[in-house]
């Protein structure tokens, strides 16, 4: 005699319903009603295609899923500046072009389409982008969860390149000294130019790593400033190692923070306000008051009564007053940046003669091929500098 098959699902007579119980995507049994057979084959085969597609989608994710995941994973082991860059740079140029696609569907030239962006920005941005796809999908591999890699053959070169570093010329610094005189961003722009100090370095020094009063007054890097979320956060976690340092303070920035610390009411030698230290929108004000005292050509847009936009294009002329501030006059026909003010500080340095490993300490660079590369642009580009040394070395040749 035949066996019976058991039936797939059971009949409840007192409902006058069927009921088949299945395991969801998590392992957990769920029931599954029907008022007759053919409903509940419908119904189970509804139900079978969305465990399959949750059961896919928890093994494939999105590319965005798996990259924030990425960056929380790796949150703990970069500094949190560098975490803000990463950050940024996956939201922009990996989730705003492929985020949308599982990560089992994206191939070689789905990458490729999706770094043309980054590839027109810096070389920078670029590299960054790259090294960024390459780790997030390698990841993915070593996981399991796709087999191969889609961005391990992408072009290495791209990106524009950047303008040439320069430091500002004698006259320059000149200029912009006595055009941010007793200005809230003096002592930031003394700092960056006396001490070398990075942004993050002189908006997190504190009073307490400022030695004036001692027979080589200096200064000693131990804090680092970044924000987040706009608010600011001090972290003793710095660059590198070596941007753990002490600075020697030379005279004109010594006379500027004795002054400065006699009215000091706040741990930070740059504050706001309140005494705390800046804030990401503070920051951008404190630099206007250098942006603004250029000839920058700039443009603003104000809205009219009716609620329409006006665009206005002014273009300073040297040596006038803004017309929306007569305290604010045009002195600058060049645009400083904040790290400029850094590179005229290793470039004096060098050029004055100091050797390029002092150097590398003092400007916190961890390795010497970076100073060196700065050391050979500044000076062996300089025909006056190389002049003496080809005499010397040709002058007692006999032809």
């Amino acid at each position: 005699m035949a066996r019976q098959k058991k039936p797939q699902y059971e009949y409840l007579p007192k409902k006058g319903i069927y009921r088949k119980r299945i395991k969801d995507v998590d392992g957990k049994y769920v029931a599954i009603y029907a008022s007759s057979p053919e409903q509940m084959e419908e119904k189970l085969r509804e139900a079978q295609d969305l465990i399959s597609n949750a059961s896919f989608r928890r093994e494939n994710p999105l590319v965005r899923d798996y990259a924030e995941r990425w960056l929380t994973m790796h949150s703990a082991h970069v500094r949190p500046t560098t975490m803000v860059d990463y950050t940024s740079v996956v939201k922009i140029y990996i989730i705003g072009t492929i985020g949308d696609m599982y990560m089992a569907d994206v191939r070689p030239d789905d990458v490729k389409m999706a770094i043309v962006e980054a590839s027109k920005k810096s070389t920078s941005i670029y590299r960054k982008t790259q090294m960024l796809f390459k780790l997030i999908f390698q990841s993915a591999v070593d996981s399991g969860i796709i087999d191969k890699n889609p961005c391990e053959n992408l072009n290495p070169r791209g990106g524009v390149e950047a303008k040439e570093k320069t430091a500002l010329t004698d006259k320059q610094m000149k200029t912009l000294l006595e055009s941010v005189k007793g200005l809230p961003v003096e002592t930031f722009v003394m700092l960056g130019l006396y001490a070398g100090l990075r942004r993050e370095e002189s908006l997190g020094l504190k009073w307490e790593n400022v030695f004036l009063d001692t027979d080589a007054p200096h200064l000693s890097v131990q804090t680092a400033w970044h924000t987040e979320h706009n608010r600011p956060v001090i972290s003793t976690n710095l660059k590198t190692r070596a941007a753990r340092r002490n600075i020697p303070i030379p005279k004109p920035l010594l006379d500027h923070l004795a002054e400065k610390k006699k009215a000091a009411t706040s741990e930070f030698v740059v504050a706001n306000s309140d005494g705390n230290p800046l804030s990401e929108t503070q920051w951008q004000r404190l630099w206007k008051y250098v942006v603004t005292r250029t000839t920058k050509e700039r443009t603003y847009t104000r809205y009219k009564k009716d609620g329409t936009k006006e665009v206005h294009t002014v273009a300073p002329v040297l040596g006038e007053k803004a017309s929306h501030n007569g305290k604010v006059v045009y002195t600058m026909d060049f645009v400083p940046t904040p790290h400029q003010l850094r590179h005229t500080y290793i470039t004096n340095l060098l050029l004055a003669g100091v050797d390029v490993k002092t150097v590398q300490y003092l400007a916190g660079h961890e390795h010497a091929r970076i100073t060196l590369d700065i050391y050979a642009h500044l000076t062996y580009n300089r025909p006056e500098d190389l002049k003496q040394k080809i005499d010397s070395a040709f002058g007692h040749s006999q032809i």
